[in-house]
């Protein structure tokens, strides 16, 4: 797994590349916590080349949400593969999360 980040226009952009399973999601969490700490409160995940999300990965995502939420931001999920928005279609979290097509329609979103 391979995590690469940036920002732009007061967005944090997370891109997730590979697999993010219990042996290499806390590379992830560790990211997402240090950007919160920063007190930036608009992230945007970009899940356009993660191949597999397991139930840790999904945990990580969620309390990503919860925090930024009690922070009055926004979090938006972008690129989701078909296997991977199954998993959050399934558990019903696509209707807590916003999920945008593309990175340039999450921009927007967070906007």
């Amino acid at each position: 797994m391979q995590i690469i980040q940036k920002e732009e226009y007061g967005i944090t952009y997370l891109k997730i590349k590979g697999r993010m399973d219990p042996a290499v999601a806390i590379e992830t969490e560790k990211a997402v916590e240090r950007i919160l700490k920063g007190n930036n409160n608009r992230l945007l995940f970009d899940f356009g080349d993660l191949e597999y999300l397991s139930s840790y990965g999904l945990r990580i995502i969620l309390n990503a949400t919860k925090k930024i939420k009690m922070m009055g931001g926004k979090i938006v999920l972008c690129s989701l593969i078909e296997n991977v928005k199954e998993i959050f279609d399934i558990c019903g979290f696509g209707a807590h999360i916003p999920i945008a097509d593309s990175v340039e329609s999450g921009i927007k979103a967070l906007s």
